[in-house]
């Protein structure tokens, strides 16, 4: 039976860091606010002209450095963005062509800040069916083009970033399952109205920006991330002490420690980069992964759970041995 495991993982950010001083200088907030409500103190922003794309391409490449693959090795990319480069184009194609890879399937897929679990799990199906051996899967977003910037509940959460890995085919298992959940009856809680491919000149003002009814999005989020992390643990015949990291989506100080607590995991087995990097939707998840594997925090043949929820909502887990 053919599994799939984690080969790789590689990251990027944009270089310049918005602090919450800068912030309170936009909106009527302040630092001591913002950390307490959300636990970010500084966020990263893409440069004008740096797009979601720019991001993918360099998060791409550190994965694929990392793991000593070239481009050649790729029959597969995957990429979860909600801040596409183009309405099409998809960027998985566009980046397949920055690569200079050719002729292997590449598409987007779309679940907000569940995008990369989504992603995850497509690649992983892909695998295990034998359609792909050697995935590249990436989370890439800039979120400060959606953000309204008078607007104190996004504006201070939202930020930039990519993150990636490259997952390939295993005669042992690595990926263990993955869970994918929907419900568009909560449509309105967190949205970016209007039309993508609006044409603002003709008179569409303002553009289309990230609306969120902050209180009951974190209601359904920890009840529903609770619930899947869950059923990926049941699924296993696993149990909570089993679980050696939690990789969450970095939405929220306070999501992330109701799903920990939850799990009745320690915070020293929680991974969580959200006071440096903000929410950085699709990205979030990935970037977590690469730094604590970076810094030597997870190592080879422990137990990961991965979890994310978005816009949709959407939201999911996967439970990997690393």
């Amino acid at each position: 039976m053919t599994h799939s495991r984690i080969a790789s993982t590689g990251s990027h950010l944009p270089e310049r860091v918005m602090t919450n001083a800068e912030l309170e200088q936009l909106v009527d907030t302040s630092d001591e606010w913002i950390v307490a409500r959300t636990g970010i103190r500084e966020r990263r922003i893409a440069a004008p002209g740096e797009t979601s794309l720019d991001l993918a391409e360099k998060a791409a490449l550190a994965a694929l450095d990392r793991g000593g693959f070239s481009v050649s090795d790729i029959d597969l990319i995957v990429v979860a963005t909600c801040t596409p480069e183009k309405v099409f184009p998809s960027t998985a194609c566009l980046l397949q062509e920055r690569l200079g890879i050719h002729g292997c399937a590449a598409f987007d897929v779309q679940a907000a800040c569940a995008g990369f679990i989504y992603a995850f799990g497509t690649a992983d199906s892909f695998i295990r069916s034998g359609m792909a051996r050697r995935a590249l899967v990436i989370g890439t977003e800039t979120m400060s083009r959606v953000i309204d910037w008078q607007d104190r509940g996004t504006c201070v959460i939202f930020a930039d970033g990519a993150g990636a890995l490259v997952l390939e085919a295993s005669d042992e298992p690595g990926v263990l399952s993955t869970h994918l959940h929907a419900d568009g009856a909560y449509k309105d809680l967190l949205e970016v109205p209007g039309w993508v491919s609006g044409d603002y000149d003709q008179g569409y003002d303002p553009a289309p920006h990230m609306l969120m009814k902050g209180n009951e999005v974190f209601k359904v989020a920890v009840r529903e991330l609770g619930k899947s992390v869950e059923e990926a643990l049941a699924a296993n015949d696993k149990q909570r002490s089993d679980v050696d990291w939690l990789i969450p989506h970095q939405a929220n100080i306070r999501i992330i420690n109701a799903v920990a607590k939850r799990l009745k995991l320690p915070d020293d087995r929680v991974v969580k980069t959200i006071e440096r990097h903000g929410n950085t939707s699709a990205a979030s998840v990935p970037l977590a992964l690469d730094e604590a594997c970076r810094d030597g925090r997870i190592q080879r043949g422990q137990l990961i759970l991965l979890e994310a929820f978005g816009g949709g909502f959407a939201w999911g887990s996967a439970l990997a041995v690393y």
